[in-house]
């Protein structure tokens, strides 16, 4: 009858967050598409790197300007040993108003092709950090989703434990009164509750973290979240190859595929600053409009030699320009690009360091999840038994108070290990699918469905 009432209890706390509608894996995923900052940034850059595409075409299109001055002229001319009725002298004074358009098409400059192909390869880097962060998101929402139900199991296995252990204190006193039992069962209960207490209280300041991250990505707090069934569906992944798995990271990583982008614009900037000892060679074309107004009425009698005039002037060409010496920042800039080059190269070997740990460590995070799991399901119904057995020996008098206390603690022990190892597994296959590029809503979708 009591170990009944114990369980009734237990349940009964285990239970005081049922709620009638639970968020779910999605619904934390879309608040935090809308919510987090950092997928916002991510999609700002996305939209910003595409742009650079549009800016390394038009170093290969013609350019036109629209110029227009006005300029106000004083000018005076004074002729000596010249015959007066030759040469007019004396001030003049006028009002320059002049309107040009000049188009400029470049025919060979090597540079603006270089420029042209960094700015694909800029463009397609941003997306691919923007779909990188996309997939890091979802395993951000799906790692905050199980921190806070694993703290949340925390808090609740130690209140129960608290209960289990509470009825055990009580009845180690009664025993104590009636003269059935020593005193030191009733200090060994005391001290096993004193104890659960703080991690009680350990485990409340937890959780009040875990929600505050929770909070952060998806702006909102948890409330009702749907818990993993007993029942979960688990699969060893397909093909059971970690090298293979490593293949296809090497080739689908996205993290991995930003890198080499870099490294590729790293070397065309150093060829295009090579490109700078190079001559240019544009086609230029230009009219233009110029209109003269004299100041005052225009006639010679009051000074001005000015006479109102228009003049139109327009040309096409070609300019070529060779650079000769520029100070020696040609040749500065050449060694700087081939640094960073180097650096480049250097971070992408990192990378792909990176991306084949993280690759292996996923895959064993899934296969051995699944060992672990298993393994525990097992333990958990031994615990149940042993605290059962403890239970009944310790009626009988063939065991300890200590001996109860300590198949509980290994029972929800064995419970808080168990429900962890679920999340580490689910979270462990949304990581493998990230690391070969391959993780997407749908992925989530199917973790979901672990959830009850």
């Amino acid at each position: 009858m009591k170990a009944k009432k114990s369980v009734l209890v237990t349940l009964a706390v285990l239970g005081m967050q049922a709620p009638a509608f639970a968020a779910d894996l999605l619904d934390t995923y879309h608040a935090a598409q809308g919510q987090d900052s950092v997928f916002a940034a991510a999609k700002s850059a996305r939209d910003a790197g595409s742009e650079r595409l549009t800016q390394g075409r038009s170093t290969l299109l013609p350019s036109v300007n629209l110029t227009a001055t006005s300029t106000y002229n004083n000018n005076e001319i004074n002729y000596t040993n010249a015959p007066t009725t030759a040469l007019i002298s004396g001030p003049s004074k006028f009002i320059n108003n002049t309107a040009a358009i000049t188009l400029v098409q470049p025919l060979y400059r090597q540079n603006n092709w270089k420029i042209y192909s960094q700015s694909e390869l800029q463009a397609e880097q941003a997306d691919l950090q923007y779909k990188s962060a996309e997939q890091d998101l979802i395993v951000r929402a799906a790692q905050a989703y199980f921190d806070v139900l694993a703290a949340q199991d925390a808090v609740n296995l130690a209140d129960a434990q608290k209960v289990a252990i509470g009825e055990q204190l009580a009845q180690a006193k009664r025993n104590f009164e009636v003269g059935s039992a020593t005193i030191t069962d009733t200090l060994e209960a005391q001290a096993r509750y004193d104890l659960t207490n703080t991690q009680a209280i350990s485990a409340q300041s937890n959780l009040e973290i875990k929600q505050r991250s929770y909070q952060q990505l998806t702006k909102d707090l948890p409330r009702n979240l749907k818990t993993v069934g007993d029942s979960m569906k688990m699969e060893l992944p397909q093909p059971a190859d970690e090298d293979k798995w490593v293949e296809q990271a090497m080739d689908g990583n996205l993290q991995l595929g930003s890198a080499k982008a870099a490294a590729e614009i790293a070397e065309k900037e150093v060829e295009k600053a090579r490109g700078g000892h190079y001559p240019t060679l544009d086609l230029i074309a230009s009219y233009s409009k110029t209109k003269i107004n004299p100041v005052g009425d225009g006639t010679f009698n009051n000074g001005n030699n000015a006479v109102e005039n228009d003049q139109t002037n327009s040309y096409v060409g070609v300019q070529l320009n060779v650079p000769l010496f520029q100070g020696g920042s040609t040749n500065s800039k050449w060694r700087e690009a081939a640094d960073n080059r180097d650096r480049a190269n250097s971070e992408l070997e990192s990378a792909r360091r990176n991306v084949d740990l993280q690759t292996r460590q996923a895959y064993t995070g899934v296969v051995n999840g699944m060992t672990q799991v298993q393994a525990l399901e097992q333990a958990l119904k031994s615990s149940e038994k042993l605290l059962e057995a403890s239970k009944l020996g310790h009626e009988v008098g063939v065991r300890t108070n200590l001996d109860v206390l300590n198949a509980q603690q290994q029972l929800y022990a064995t419970r808080r290990d168990l429900a962890q190892a679920k999340y580490n597994y689910l979270v462990s296959r949304l990581k493998l699918k990230q690391a070969i590029g391959a993780l997407s809503e749908d992925e989530l979708k199917v973790v979901n469905q672990a959830l009850q």
